[in-house]
């Protein structure tokens, strides 16, 4: 059996067969547009002034990454001027207490003052009084003589 594409060649006395390809029905084409993925840049033919092409990526400059707002005033700054402040404030308290506990000291001493003031005229005024008449009792003392652990009086 013979196949319908293949037709006998001769060339110098020997049969070579040729073998004609079969057409394929056609595909229907879908439109394709022009579509970059995402990271690829697009490619660029320029032309030079000699006649020649010259085909390649075009190189964007590189932008800096956009810088978030600086705050006008540093936040080291912002804490140390707290940190002084706190400094101040624990400073005022620990004035006022000292001066509290040096008015409270002067109180005192100023009391204990004034009580010795006070019991000493007393005292004086019982001691150096002018009144003849004195009561109480009148111990006199003689000399005691010890012996042999028997008081003689």
């Amino acid at each position: 059996m013979k196949h319908p594409n293949r037709h006998p060649v001769v060339l110098n006395a020997t049969a070579v067969e040729v073998h004609h390809p079969a057409p394929l029905a056609p595909v229907p084409t879908a439109t394709l547009l022009p579509v970059q993925p995402d990271g690829i840049p697009a490619v660029a033919s320029v032309v030079l002034p000699d006649g020649r092409v010259v085909t390649g990526y075009a190189i964007e400059p590189a932008k800096p990454d956009p810088v978030a707002a600086k705050p006008p005033v540093s936040r080291a700054a912002v804490n140390i001027a707290l940190g002084g402040v706190g400094f101040l404030a624990v400073c005022g308290g620990l004035f006022l207490l000292t001066a509290f506990i040096t008015a409270l000291t002067s109180l005192i001493t100023q009391l204990v003052i004034l009580a010795a003031v006070i019991f000493g005229g007393w005292v004086a005024v019982q001691v150096f009084s002018t009144s003849g008449h004195r009561s109480g009792t009148t111990v006199n003392i003689r000399k005691a003589v010890i012996k042999r652990s028997h008081f003689h009086g």
